[in-house]
């Protein structure tokens, strides 16, 4: 019972994965981050790899010397091709969707891989994209197959029970 309504409380945010854009809208406010999924790094002075962009911005560093560009959902035969890049996108995203949030909790997830799902997603990708997401912050998520979803009718609650009865 508490689960239900502390979960009526967090916000819920929908991630539609392709491999050249991630969407993701935060369902309550309507607020959406629409961009390629890309990362910018350049090692600093120690040697370390760190970010220097994220999304679309990041397509502006590719000329910048020593810069070297990701994008972690690009590969022939599946949809996550470097998990800890992936991840960081993610925290990116839903740090910038719930930025403007006063006491936001964190997140509950619905994860939608939008391509690559010829033959279904195996057990692993599965455990993939819900790692994924909690890894990026929510506190729960879930691994939606199917068509796109309203985002004007969405119900966490009810998403998760269809995933768990088929």
């Amino acid at each position: 019972m508490f689960n239900k309504i502390f979960n009526n409380l967090s916000p819920t945010v929908y991630i539609q994965i392709w491999e050249n854009r991630v969407k993701a809208t935060e369902i309550t406010s309507g607020n959406i981050y629409d961009e390629k999924p890309l990362i910018a790094l350049k090692k600093n002075s120690k040697g370390e790899e760190i970010v220097v962009a994220i999304g679309n911005s990041a397509e502006f560093s590719k000329n910048e010397l020593d810069t070297k560009i990701i994008n972690p959902f690009s590969h022939p035969r599946v949809l996550i091709s470097n998990f800890v890049v992936a991840e960081k996108v993610l925290q990116h995203i839903i740090h910038t969707l719930l930025k403007h949030k006063f006491l936001a909790t964190s997140p509950l997830a619905v994860v939608h891989p939008m391509e690559k799902l010829e033959g279904g997603l195996t057990q692993v990708e599965l455990r993939a994209f819900k790692e994924l997401a909690l890894g990026a912050g929510s506190r729960e998520s879930v691994v939606y197959q199917g068509s796109e979803l309203n985002i004007y009718n969405f119900n966490y609650e009810d998403i998760k029970k269809n995933i768990e009865e088929s």
